[in-house]
C-alpha cells in the first residue's frame, strides 16, 4: 500500500555526522536575498545536500538551474558537520507553514543544533551597504559590536516569522540578519552585505567577491523566482521594518 504523502518531513538522503551544527537558513523574500546568500555559502564552503523537506504543503513545482533538475527545498552540511545551510527556492502559501517550521526545528533539535541564522531582505528603494538583525536582547547587543544595527521596530511574516517564534519556546536561538534590497529582482549585493555581516559575527572567511562579479549570471538564473516572488508576495514571506 502507498504511503500517504507526509503532512512535512525532513527526508535525508545522506547520512553525515552533524556536530551541533550553527544552520544557516534562506527564503524567498526581497530580491531573493535569502536563496541567493545561501547558495554562495553552500558553493564556498562545499557543502552537501543531506536532506530535502518533503511535505504535501509544498506547491507541484520543481527547480532547473542551468539544465540540472533539483529539489526547491534542500539541507545542506560541511564536511565537519558543524555548518548546516536550508534553502529554498519556491514562494510557500500561508497553509501549512507552522507544519513545516516544526519539521525544520525538530530536525534541528535532533542534530543537536543550538542557533538558526535566517537571511532575508527588506524591500528598499535601494541597498544601503548595511546589516541589520533582530534577536533577543543579549545577542542585539553583542552584534552592535560587529556593525550589525538593531532593528528598531517592525515585523516578520511567513515561515521566517514562523522560525523566530517557535525558537522563543524552544531551546534554540533563533535570529534574522536583514539587507535592504530591491523588491523586483535578486539583489546579489545585498546578499554579499549578509555574507560579510556572517564573517564578522561568526569569524568565517566567505569570499563575497564572486556574487559581485556575477551580478548578472545571477539575475539571470534567478529571474523566474523573482517574478514568482512579484506576483504572491502580499500572501507569502515579508520583513517590514
Amino acid at each position: 500500500m502507498q504511503k500517504e504523502f507526509p503532512e512535512a518531513e525532513v527526508y535525508e538522503i545522506k547520512k553525515i555526522e552533524l556536530n551541533s551544527p550553527i544552520i544557516f537558513a534562506g527564503f524567498v523574500g526581497a530580491g531573493l536575498v535569502g536563496p541567493v546568500a545561501i547558495n554562495h555559502i553552500i558553493t564556498e564552503l562545499e557543502m552537501t545536500e543531506i536532506a530535502v523537506m518533503r511535505s504535501k504543503y509544498l506547491p507541484p513545482s520543481t527547480v532547473f538551474m542551468r539544465g540540472r533538475l533539483r529539489h526547491p527545498f534542500r539541507f545542506y552540511a560541511n564536511k565537519e558537520g558543524t555548518v548546516c545551510a536550508i534553502i529554498c527556492e519556491i514562494t510557500l502559501r500561508m497553509e501549512g507553514l507552522y507544519t513545516l517550521v516544526s519539521s525544520i526545528l525538530d530536525w534541528a533539535a535532533q542534530k543537536g543544533s543550538k542557533e538558526i541564522v535566517i537571511l532575508d531582505g527588506v524591500a528598499s528603494t535601494e541597498h544601503d551597504d548595511k546589516a541589520y538583525c533582530a534577536a533577543e536582547e543579549d545577542l542585539v547587543r553583542t552584534m552592535a559590536e560587529k556593525n550589525i544595527s538593531m532593528i528598531p521596530q517592525g515585523f516578520i511574516t511567513g515561515i521566517p516569522g514562523g522560525i523566530l517564534n517557535e525558537c522563543l519556546v524552544r531551546e534554540i536561538q533563533g535570529l534574522t540578519l536583514l539587507a535592504k534590497a530591491n523588491s523586483a529582482i535578486s539583489d546579489p549585493a545585498a546578499a554579499a552585505t549578509l555574507i560579510e555581516a556572517l564573517n564578522r559575527f561568526y569569524h568565517m572567511k566567505i569570499d563575497t567577491s564572486e556574487l559581485q562579479k556575477e551580478k548578472d549570471r545571477i539575475n539571470t538564473e534567478f529571474s523566474e523566482l523573482s517574478q514568482k516572488y512579484m506576483e504572491h508576495r502580499e500572501e507569502t514571506v515579508g520583513m517590514y521594518m
